[in-house]
């Protein structure tokens, strides 16, 4: 199946830029981030950045954009069987040149999970230097550890507001 990335969510003052790989099955469906109700990834920014959590996605975006987060995925196409990151095939990277350049402030680079840092490395080569970390990917498919452990290391998120 043909997969295609959703349009970022940033704004000229994003200085942090979260990437994922692509979208899965369900996120397309709903044509949302991270909308697989087993994700943790809107768990974990809603109490990483202190907010009541949420299920409205324009909710979502906004408190991304407030905090000066940019949310992304590393690919613009691929194709894929389901939504798993060790299905994608012919897989094609979004333009990070031209987005970086329009959005100046980002200092910080954090990858969703080791296939998102693995492919960016594979196909993106910035002039620029920035601060990257590999987090614990938020996928449900991800169990090798526990809520508590993950939310702990994606709390870098908030050292570097």
């Amino acid at each position: 199946m043909k997969s295609f990335s959703f349009a970022p969510i940033s704004s000229p003052t994003s200085k942090i830029l979260i990437l994922g790989t692509m979208p899965g099955t369900k996120s397309l469906e709903l044509n949302q981030y991270y909308g697989h109700n087993q994700n943790n990834f809107w768990k974990f920014m809603f109490q990483i950045l202190k907010e009541d959590f949420s299920h409205d996605y324009e909710t979502r975006k906004n408190l991304l954009i407030k905090k000066n987060i940019a949310l992304w995925d590393v690919l613009q196409f691929c194709d894929r069987v389901g939504s798993l990151d060790s299905a994608i095939k012919n897989e094609i990277a979004n333009d990070f040149e031209q987005f970086l350049e329009t959005h100046s402030q980002i200092t910080t680079i954090l990858f969703n999970g080791q296939k998102a840092a693995s492919f960016f490395k594979k196909y993106v080569h910035l002039k620029k230097e920035y601060q990257t970390y590999t987090l614990p990917s938020t996928s449900p498919a991800n169990a090798s550890k526990a809520f508590q452990s993950k939310l702990d290391e994606w709390k870098i998120i908030q050292s570097l507001l």
